[in-house]
């Protein structure tokens, strides 16, 4: 009798055994399905991952498009495969400007190692860094086709000077040296890090970047120049969107008539006695106010660490560090 009562729990155990182990494969099964369902809704499509679905976008959570017919650039928007496939053959070169001013200069190596890693990588890139210190500049190990220029600016007074030349030292060598050597330009901040993939979806005419801070506000929040004595002022009630300085670019002869527009409008202000809230970035979203960017970048490009990263940042591209920004201001 007891060897039966054994037998008959045995028989339950192994039964139960077999319902749990077909709940885990359930679970399982459940598992892999949702993963395949969010790769599919928030990941960057992939060449032969079948037709583009005209009713079925990637990304329905943001505007990836504007009132103009500009793209905006978010993960999910663009296949980097056949991007590469369509510019790497062309064999163009990028110059990349950076300024390494005063204590900026400690950025400069992290800017460029991640930059070896994630931007523009395959393609031909030359930097051009200018700094007060050429002696400081490190020593980082850059690939073949990616050479490093440097050029000596002054040292300045105040870390708003930097900002208010910057914009005449790049019309200056986009004139003597950069307009001969590349076909596309990108004016970038030095106090940043790249995280993921920059490529060939920031190739257009002319490129901005959302503000991180500002592009989920109403424009009347923009922190535009809202003095009329301005060449930057901008009306409360007008603008599309609110760009950062530390990222834009383009076309080379693009790039020469903001960088000459905006310096032209710096130094009217001068004469006046003005200067714009934000300095070159005030002048920079005045000019593209007027003259619409071919395509902007999300502010996955731009993003800022110290903010909360809402829902629709998927991926993190190029970030600013994270700084006691007084400290490094001060001369």
């Amino acid at each position: 009798m007891r060897d039966l009562k054994r037998g008959r729990c045995s028989g339950r155990l192994g039964a139960l055994k077999v319902v749990l182990l077909a709940l885990v494969g359930v679970v399982l099964v459940l598992g892999a399905v949702w993963r395949l369902l969010l790769f599919h809704l928030t990941s960057s499509p992939r060449s032969g991952d079948g037709q583009p679905k005209v009713l079925a976008p990637v990304r329905r959570d943001v505007l990836t498009v504007t009132p103009w017919l500009a793209p905006i650039v978010w993960e999910g928007t663009f296949d980097p495969s056949i991007l590469d496939g369509i510019y790497k053959p062309l064999n163009i070169t990028i110059a990349t400007t950076v300024f390494a001013v005063g204590k900026y200069i400690r950025f400069l190596r992290g800017f460029l190692e991640s930059a070896e890693k994630h931007y523009l990588v395959g393609f031909r890139v030359h930097y051009y860094v200018f700094t007060d210190q050429p002696g400081e500049v490190p020593r980082v190990d850059l690939a073949p086709g990616r050479p490093l220029t440097v050029i000596r600016v002054p040292k300045f007074g105040r870390w708003q000077e930097i900002s208010l030349r910057r914009m005449e030292i790049i019309r200056e060598t986009i004139e003597e040296r950069i307009r001969r050597e590349a076909r596309y330009l990108f004016c970038l901040d030095v106090d940043m890090r790249f995280q993921n993939r920059v490529g060939a979806e920031v190739l257009g005419e002319l490129v901005a970047a959302l503000h991180s801070w500002f592009y989920d506000v109403d424009r009347d929040q923009f922190p535009y120049e809202r003095r009329e004595a301005s060449t930057a002022h901008i009306p409360r009630g007008q603008g599309d969107f609110y760009y950062q300085a530390a990222v834009f670019g383009g076309r080379v002869e693009s790039v020469f008539g903001l960088v000459r527009a905006c310096e032209e409008n710096l130094e009217a202000d001068r004469g006046n006695g003005i200067e714009a809230a934000w300095q070159e970035e005030s002048h920079l979203n005045k000019y593209l106010l007027r003259h619409k960017p071919s395509r902007l970048l999300s502010p996955e490009y731009m993003w800022d660490d110290n903010k909360y990263r809402s829902a629709e940042i998927k991926l993190v591209r190029f970030s600013a560090v994270v700084k006691d920004k007084a400290e490094v201001r001060s001369s």
